[in-house]
């Protein structure tokens, strides 16, 4: 039985690496790709996950499998396509370590899984079933990702979706919308940045937007928010929890790295479990996945940079929390 299995997407960043001797930027390849991170934290503190989705059968692609299988993962459902590269993404950094990223993606490999490539077999051993909008960007992936969730939802898995909104993926802002909502009436856990929480909803404020989100459908409504930690939209109300004052070098796949601990303290819960989660066990579960995500932020890249459970538990002893805001 799997913990959690994702479709979607694994690709290459490539991240900033310093400059050369000529002071021209170098960028340094890593693993990425928001499904394939969460399963990689989780894989990271123990959790049993497999990656179904697909790469071009290039370095790039044989690399991400490389990747995939040494970090735990199951890669049964990766396919390789022989005719699409890997799709790779270029990674720019600010001066606070937030990033921006430019998607070499028309088409990318990862666009190109079908229906007829799935292995349906690993979603009906999964617990959890997770899924991101960047599936439903284009056909074939959209109607394959979609018969995924379909099928996940009717054998009654736990259903997680994190939106993942890339602006420069979809054609126009509206058909984006319309398509992440979509998602939304099959997800029981509902991971959202604050910028996804107003595009979505129109809202700025953290309660009236997630209760917005809760109302479509998921049980379990949680907003990522950087360096103000996480907010979360439950049964027993709502609450948030304060981000640790770590030194951020890289803000790639913090987000992932929290909602991947989120999994792995969700691992034995059901979907109607969810609601009977009280105040004082989703505050100590934020504050796990606050302090996943942050560490991951130390360091350059995602995957890479995931922390182990005696980090996370380190951290949580001895790195002061700031202040939410």
């Amino acid at each position: 039985m799997y913990d959690v299995t994702a479709i979607g997407e694994v690709l290459i960043d490539f991240t900033p690496d310093g400059v050369n001797e000529q002071g021209i930027a170098r960028f340094a390849r890593n693993p990425g790709g928001a499904p394939a991170n969460v399963l990689a934290m989780n894989a990271k503190l123990g959790g049993r996950t497999a990656f179904i989705g697909k790469v071009g059968r290039d370095d790039f692609g044989k690399f991400l499998v490389s990747v995939l299988e040494g970090s735990g993962i199951d890669t049964r459902g990766v396919v390789m396509d022989a005719d699409v590269n890997t799709t790779i993404a270029f990674v720019q950094l600010n001066e606070f370590g937030d990033r921006s990223f430019s998607f070499y993606r028309k088409p990318g490999a990862d666009m190109m899984l079908r229906e007829d490539e799935l292995l349906w077999d690993i979603i009906s051993d999964s617990h959890i079933f997770h899924y991101g909008s960047i599936s439903f960007t284009d056909d074939p992936c959209r109607a394959a990702a979609h018969a995924a969730i379909r099928y996940a939802k009717d054998k009654g898995k736990l259903m997680s979706y994190d939106p993942n909104y890339r602006p420069f993926l979809w054609d126009e802002e509206e058909r984006a919308v319309k398509e992440i909502m979509n998602g939304l009436p099959m997800a029981d856990i509902l991971k959202v940045s604050e910028e996804e929480m107003l595009l979505l909803t129109g809202e700025t404020d953290l309660e009236t937007g997630a209760r917005k989100l809760r109302e479509q459908g998921p049980g379990l409504v949680l907003v990522s928010r950087g360096e103000f930690g996480s907010f979360y939209c439950a049964a027993c109300g709502t609450g948030q929890m304060p981000a640790f004052r770590v030194s951020v070098v890289d803000t790639t796949g913090s987000g992932d790295a929290f909602l991947g601990a989120v999994h792995y303290r969700l691992k034995d819960r059901s979907a109607e479990e969810l609601d009977k989660l009280t105040k004082e066990e989703l505050d100590d579960i934020l504050d796990f996945a606050n302090a996943a995500g942050g560490l991951t932020a130390t360091k350059r890249g995602a995957i890479p940079s995931m922390p182990t459970l005696d980090e996370i538990e380190e951290c949580r002893k001895n790195v002061p929390r700031a202040e939410c805001k």
